[in-house]
């Protein structure tokens, strides 16, 4: 269970990391997942930074974890 959480989290700090370097680069063509998303309109650099947040603490509770 430790190692997921780790992967899921990794997996949220790099989307989260990418959508937030897209958004403040203005870049026209991005990568990751919420730029497939069109119901966040304009709010694609809160939700990065929600995933980012979320990726904290899901390396926060696999921490918590005892070692398997």
């Amino acid at each position: 269970m430790k190692r997921l959480l780790e992967l899921l989290g990794f997996l949220l700090l790099v989307q989260g990391a990418g959508g937030v370097v897209h958004d403040l680069s203005d870049e026209r063509y991005g990568w990751g997942l919420l730029r497939r998303f069109g119901f966040l309109g304009s709010y694609e650099l809160y939700a990065s930074i929600a995933m980012i947040v979320l990726a904290v603490a899901l390396f926060t509770a696999a921490e918590s974890r005892p070692a398997e």
